[in-house]
C-alpha cells in the first residue's frame, strides 16, 4: 500500500559568506535544483566524509 509521508523539516537562520551563497546559488540553477536543497545535500555530504580524528 502507498503511504504518503512527510520528512520532518525546521528553520535555522545561517549567516554565510556573499561570495559562497553566489557560488551556491549558481551551482544550484546550473544543477536544477533549490538552493535549500544544494545545502542541505552539501552539508550531508560534508557530514557524512568527515574525518575522524582517530583517522588521522
Amino acid at each position: 500500500m502507498f503511504r504518503v509521508e512527510k520528512e520532518e523539516m525546521t528553520n535555522k537562520t545561517f549567516r554565510l559568506p556573499l561570495e559562497l551563497v553566489e557560488r551556491l546559488y549558481t551551482v544550484a540553477q546550473n544543477k536544477g535544483v533549490s538552493l535549500n536543497s544544494l545545502v542541505r545535500q552539501c552539508c550531508e555530504y560534508a557530514l557524512d566524509n568527515l574525518e575522524d580524528d582517530e583517522k588521522k
